[in-house]
């Protein structure tokens, strides 16, 4: 098992009258020459500044995430193997196609290696690019190739440095989101701070680097960025097509890198839905955004071979529906309240049924399953119903798809950061009530521009948008703890933001009659300094102590596996274990896999149940020509899996297996009526006794504390 050990040896509401004449006086003197100029140098002063700023967190905060990487694994100093293994589970796997890219002795030879694949699944010809998300691999490995960088930087060190110049340009993102809702760059270095400090819930990338959702989310906080400009209102023609530019590259860059893109616009398109409905943006915008969406996907399909997946994904079904059923539906935004209401109600009927109608028919044509074990993992997560399925409560057993934990409010409470949130969100939600209820109420007129635009004085577009994203994907938060990072980092923007806002103050102060454009200056800058202060004083301390820990990776077990894999066993050997493992197996010494780690494949699934029955009941016969039908060579067992105390009863992959195959599990404790008593002893003990039935099928090869290795006989 993998550790980390101690370095020896090294120690909305109406404008005021008064507040409309307060404007009118401001823009009577910035008619004045000097005021004129004045206002356009201190503009000009405060975007360089804040733009410095920007820049300088964003390295800064790159810079320390890569110290925290190196200290915590002392990776410059360990073998290269050892590098290799930390790189756990699906991490290794994508790395390795970036391994093998630059292993090629050709580009021609290394993309034919990836789209004719025989070692990732043995037995069987994949096209790697079209299957996983790895152009982000192939991109670096042909950069590497070209650039003069090989005599003076290692492969590895480009790729991690890759990654955490990611970071930079991801907080750097979110600090202009701030900047760009609130008016001011303070609020972005509040949001900036706040992500660093929360680092524990807001980013994992110091210890899963490769993970697909590091390359991706940078590119989303673009996205969120160019979508708060575009909802401005009056943006000129040149500033309107540039900024629809920048969606369009980072939806498309953001689909390319991740497999589980689809789902995270599907929740930005309901975003968009709703705020259209409730007349909250303009209907032309949300148009095009549905538009880019689907046109950035699909250029994704294209260039991952028309992966069935992507066409078969319920966001193009969504958007086309909500496209369709607009034309379809006139007059949609006209009428009295209950009218309004009853129209938006069954035009949401309409959009529901036609989504799912368009999605069964584009399944059935693409004969699509590999995206049905989500859908089973939601139907049994969300009560509907239990499910014996193997790959369903795989998923259900692991802590992080299930519920945002508990604890998790109090570290982002430790820095302030959820109370403010809790603050702006609670203000930023009676301004939408409000304006979604005046909306509703008075179609009539909402058609004069001047009734449009003091509703929107209430809430903006762009601040409408950030709302339901941030309920939104707060719900799914809530609900997986995996997407948390979604959340949180946009849980920094926002609440920096509101604390920043005059709108926000403005609300707060005329609700409770303190109401003064004094104040709210005086409120909007002097909170969000001394709440800056109080994170430097009581973080920095820690933050400096994590810096100067030292620690070294020690996983000696693993590291003799590799090891004797790689001395011991022939280059075309076929392995089969946990999925986990295998992809280190991969990585580290090149051998082909019965099974890996990247699931969203149906068949894959399937063999990897088959795979996993050596943990399971099963008779040497039965395990053996399950491994032999994937051409298996070695079988590596793990003592971790087989007997394992990290689950509780139920929730052990034993357990799974024995569900699933209609066993009553091991131990003290229910189990259901219709279980049945297994007709043989478990595979992976069993095995360890050498009796004959055994030994006829499989010789152990390899042993040490944590591993064990059988190559299975195949004249049996």
């Amino acid at each position: 098992m993998i550790s980390i050990r101690q370095r020896k040896g090294v120690k909305t509401t109406e404008v005021s009258e008064d507040y409309a004449a307060q404007e009118a006086n401001v823009k009577l003197e910035n008619k004045l020459p000097s005021g004129c100029t004045t206002r356009r140098l201190w503009k000009l002063l405060s975007f360089i500044v804040g733009g410095t700023i920007a820049l300088c967190i964003g390295l800064l905060t790159s810079v320390y995430l890569a110290t925290l990487h190196e200290n915590d694994l002392w990776f410059s100093n360990i073998k290269e193997v050892e590098r290799e293994i930390s790189f756990r589970t699906e991490c290794g796997l994508y790395y390795s196609y970036y391994k093998q890219m630059l292993q090629a002795p050709t580009l021609m030879q290394g993309f034919h290696g990836l789209i004719y694949d025989n070692k990732t699944e043995s037995m069987r010809t994949i096209n790697l690019l079209q299957r996983m998300n790895i152009y982000q691999e192939v991109f670096l490995s042909i950069l590497y190739r070209v650039l003069p960088i090989q005599k003076y930087l290692e492969p590895v060190y480009f790729y991690i440095y890759t990654l955490f110049g990611l970071q930079a340009i991801y907080v750097t993102a979110l600090y202009i989101t701030s900047w760009l809702l609130s008016g001011t760059w303070l609020s972005g270095l509040l949001a900036a701070f706040w992500y660093v400090t929360n680092r524990i819930d807001t980013t994992r990338v110091e210890f899963t680097i490769p993970l697909r959702e590091n390359w991706a989310l940078p590119f989303f906080a673009i996205q969120i960025a160019a979508i708060t400009y575009f909802l401005r209102p009056n943006l000129q023609p040149l500033s309107e097509r540039l900024t629809l530019l920048a969606i369009f590259i980072s939806t498309f860059l953001f689909s390319l890198t991740w497999q589980f893109n689809q789902f995270m616009m599907l929740m930005q398109a309901l975003v968009l839905f709703t705020l259209d409905s409730l007349d909250m943006l303009p209907a032309v915008k949300a148009t095009w955004l549905y538009g880019i969406q689907m046109t950035g996907l699909l250029l994704v399909c294209i260039l991952q071979f028309f992966n069935s997946m992507i066409l078969g994904s319920l966001l193009i079904s969504f958007n086309l529906s909500v496209l369709i059923a607009r034309k379809l539906q006139k007059n949609l935004k006209t009428g009295s309240f209950l009218n309004r209401l009853g129209k938006l109600l069954l035009h949401l009927f309409a959009v529901l049924c036609l989504t799912l109608f368009l999605n069964n028919i584009i399944k059935k044509l693409l004969n699509l399953k590999s995206d049905e074990h989500i859908f089973k993992f939601l139907k049994a997560k969300f009560g509907f119903g239990a499910t014996r399925d193997f790959d369903a409560n795989l998923y259900l057993c692991e802590e992080a798809f299930g519920l945002l934990p508990f604890n998790t409010f109090g570290r982002l409470s430790d820095t302030l950061l959820f109370y403010a949130y809790i603050f702006v969100l609670s203000i930023t939600v009676m301004a939408a009530l409000a304006v979604a209820f005046h909306n509703l109420s008075d179609s009539a007129r909402q058609q004069s521009t001047g009734q449009m635009g003091k509703c929107t004085i209430i809430l903006k577009p762009e601040t409408a948008y950030n709302l339901i994203h941030t309920i939104l994907f707060g719900f799914l938060a809530l609900s997986t703890m995996r997407m948390k990072y979604l959340w949180t980092s946009h849980m920094c923007v926002f609440a920096s933001f509101g604390l920043c806002s005059p709108e926000i103050w403005e609300l707060l102060l005329k609700s409770i009659h303190l109401y003064n454009p004094k104040r709210i200056c005086i409120m909007r800058y002097s909170v969000p300094i001394l709440i800056l202060l109080y994170l430097c004083y009581k973080f920095w301390p820690g933050m400096m102590d994590e810096l100067s820990e030292l620690r070294e990776f020690y996983d000696p077990d693993t590291v003799e596996l590799m090891d004797w894999i790689n001395s011991h066993t022939p280059r075309k050997a076929v392995f089969a274990g946990s999925m986990q493992l295998l992809a280190g197996v991969k990585l580290c010494t090149g051998r082909t896999l019965t099974n890996h780690p990247h699931y969203e494949d149906n068949s894959l699934r399937e063999r990897t149940k088959a795979v996993y029955q050596i943990y399971a009941k099963r008779s040497p016969e039965d395990v053996h020509a399950l491994l032999r039908s994937f051409g298996t060579d070695y079988v590596i067992l793990e003592d971790s899996i087989c007997y394992e105390r990290r689950h509780q009863r139920g929730c052990r992959l034993r357990d799974l297996l024995d569900i699933a195959n209609g066993h009553m599990m091991d131990g003290p404790g229910e189990n259901d009526p219709d279980l049945k008593l297994a007709g043989h002893p478990r595979f992976c003990e069993e095995i360890k006794r050498n009796l004959p039935p055994y030994t006829a099928y499989f010789t152990r090869v390899f042993q040490n504390k944590t591993f064990h290795v059988y190559k299975l006989l195949r004249n049996k």
